[in-house]
């Protein structure tokens, strides 16, 4: 046992004199890709687009412009036979800007994105919007 102590304690001390050197490594980060969707919202009508996420990662999604100025309804979700299903906590009204204005986590799959009158429309509203993700 007092050999095994005196094996254990002399290879410690050569360990504290070793030059150590701690280097951290980070998986890179996916490249996002930036798909830019452009249509037009009718009055208390939807326009769905389809984007793939290559692997999981963070989406963001910004409604930048439109025209006349609108507030108008976006969703990020999955394509079902009724159309685009919001995922959890995928829905915001909003107004057009420059800051996006949904964001989370998505895995990989083919989602939509779906642009909607809320019921405040008088007129048509063309619209774009972009979908960041990797």
């Amino acid at each position: 046992m007092i050999k095994w102590l005196a094996a254990l304690a002399a290879a410690l001390s050569v360990a504290a004199c070793t030059k150590s050197t701690n280097s951290t490594s980070t998986a890179p980060s996916p490249t996002k890709t930036t798909d830019t969707f452009s249509g037009t919202v009718a009055v208390k009508g939807a326009d769905p687009h389809s984007f793939t996420v290559a692997t999981s990662g963070q989406v963001d999604v910004t409604l930048t412009t439109t025209t006349p100025a609108a507030t108008l309804g976006v969703s990020v979700g999955t394509t079902t036979s009724a159309g685009c299903a919001a995922v959890a906590g995928g829905s915001v009204v909003t107004p057009a800007g420059s800051v996006a204005q949904l964001s989370g986590i998505l895995s990989p799959a083919t989602y939509c994105v779906v642009v909607f009158d809320i019921g405040n429309l008088a007129q048509a509203v063309s619209y774009t919007v972009t979908v960041a993700h990797p």
